[in-house]
């Protein structure tokens, strides 16, 4: 594919995941949250890595960085300041001999991750998405998920919640009953 196909097609991708990501915030009350989502993906790395791999929007480029680099420079960057992934949260315990494991994540960015999820559902799948999407794909992974235990319990209810009874009753039931204000800003 030409330079200028992948350049707009990875630059669409991100404005559609973009916006799916801040209308799912915004329902959930996030608002900050949904506008400075994944700023990072117009860092130079991060862009231009992913202009470079772009998989026809079908799936994420760190993945054809992944290929054919063997890691994603991109995704190093990104997991690294992008606060709603797992993956920024990871950390030796005090005791060094029992290695890695996931720190507490305050509510508010396990709400945005479930937000990213939906998003990046939606994005890859298009037409063929439905509220299974994102459930399913958390399970295939989840096995190699170093996640702390709170924010995986609050994640999986949510994506079954979303699977089980749509979008609908889950955000209804994100702004009733989850109190994220009240959890650490860090």
């Amino acid at each position: 594919m030409s330079f200028w196909h992948n350049f707009i097609g990875h630059t669409k991708t991100i404005l559609h995941h973009k916006k799916l990501v801040r209308r799912y915030c915004f329902r959930a009350g996030l608002y900050k949250q949904g506008i400075v989502h994944d700023w990072s993906k117009y860092s130079p790395v991060e862009f231009w890595n992913g202009v470079r791999n772009y998989q026809g929007g079908k799936k994420s480029p760190n993945f054809g960085e992944k290929t054919a680099k063997g890691y994603s420079s991109a995704w190093l960057h990104h997991k690294g300041r992008n606060r709603h992934h797992y993956e920024y949260w990871i950390d030796y315990t005090l005791d060094p001999s029992a290695g890695l494991q996931g720190m507490p994540m305050p509510t508010r960015y396990v709400l945005e991750m479930f937000c990213d999820r939906i998003a990046a559902s939606k994005n890859y799948n298009r037409e063929n998405y439905d509220d299974s999407f994102a459930l399913q794909y958390y399970e295939r992974n989840k096995a190699h998920y170093v996640m702390h235990k709170d924010a995986k319990d609050l994640l999986e209810k949510l994506l079954h919640m979303l699977a089980e009874e749509g979008e609908e009753a889950t955000f209804a039931y994100i702004r009733k009953n989850i109190d994220w204000k009240h959890s650490p800003k860090w």
